[in-house]
């Protein structure tokens, strides 16, 4: 079994996949290039944000926050997962924009209490995680406590109306499920498998060029799972992102040096997607041309 489930790892097929992808070099009439975005209102310095990290304080002392305010120094947005209202508070006052994602708990009051919550606090954006409803070995997941259960289109819809936030649906991996966001009225969607929360996913790249077309680009798309670098920002955003979420290489970052490391991972990242944008004459992130990134042999 263990073998089965090594041979089928979500995550090393999405980064074979990753890998797979190659690049067209273009020169003539290129800029030095801007990686500003705009989302929500508001302009960031790079399309890099940091995951729906969770539980950092294990990491490094108030780890959270810490990650929050290198996210806001370099310009970011942040992603918050799992953690009491007073940690999203804390998050906030670094002066980051936060986008807090909520579990699909089968309380559903403890759902509306944290949408409530994450309107008063200030921010960027509220949203849902809607791949932690089952578990391998019991019916529905529980996490710290509390039960999951698989979320309805008609609930998807009371919650986006619970709030005048944008709304973000977190483990959008089908046509299918985009079109039920896009229907229920959510403003934003991140492309992903979990890292790995069913085996032999498909990878979100190969994924997102249909989510794009089905959502005819009216939509901001995320892509997670397995991102690292600047090439790899780059080749999500030619293919239809609009930013890229990127966990484990900050989180290591985090543990190093806090908040300075989360600050110099991004800007790293970024660093590296200046120069590859640089180097296919994309002037900005609106210009990258999706036919720059070409299929090459994908095995894994």
């Amino acid at each position: 079994m263990s073998n089965i489930r090594k041979t089928g790892s979500s995550d090393v097929i999405t980064r074979a996949y990753l890998d797979s992808l190659l690049v067209e070099m273009r020169h003539i009439d290129s800029v030095l290039p801007s990686t500003e975005m705009t989302l929500y209102g508001k302009t960031f310095k790079t399309p890099v944000m940091t995951a729906a990290l969770s539980h950092m304080g294990n990491v490094y002392p108030n780890g959270m926050a810490e990650m929050a305010k290198g996210a806001f120094d370099a310009g970011a947005v942040c992603f918050s997962g799992m953690g009491a209202m007073e940690e999203l508070d804390g998050m906030i006052q670094t002066g980051a924009s936060v986008v807090k994602i909520i579990k699909t708990y089968a309380d559903r009051d403890s759902v509306f209490a944290k949408i409530e919550h994450a309107e008063k606090s200030g921010a960027l954006a509220v949203g849902m995680d809607i791949d932690h409803a089952f578990n391998h070995n019991q019916d529905y997941d529980c996490i710290e406590g509390m039960e999951m259960r698989p979320i309805t289109i008609q609930q998807l819809k009371e919650y986006v109306s619970a709030t005048k936030l944008p709304f973000v649906v977190k483990g959008v991996l089908s046509r299918q499920d985009a079109r039920k966001c896009a229907e229920a009225g959510v403003q934003g969607m991140i492309i992903s498998h979990h890292n790995g929360r069913l085996d032999y996913a498909v990878p979100p790249l190969m994924i997102l060029p249909e989510i794009l077309k089905e959502t005819e680009g009216k939509i901001p798309l995320f892509v997670d799972c397995s991102l690292q670098t600047g090439m790899d920002v780059f080749k999500a955003l030619a293919l239809g992102a609009t930013a890229c979420c990127v966990g484990r290489p900050l989180q290591k970052r985090l543990g190093e040096s806090g908040s300075e490391g989360v600050k110099t991972g991004i800007e790293e990242i970024t660093r590296q997607l200046r120069y590859t944008m640089a180097m296919t004459c994309s002037p900005d992130l609106n210009s990258i041309d999706p036919s720059v990134v070409r299929p090459g042999s994908f095995t894994w």
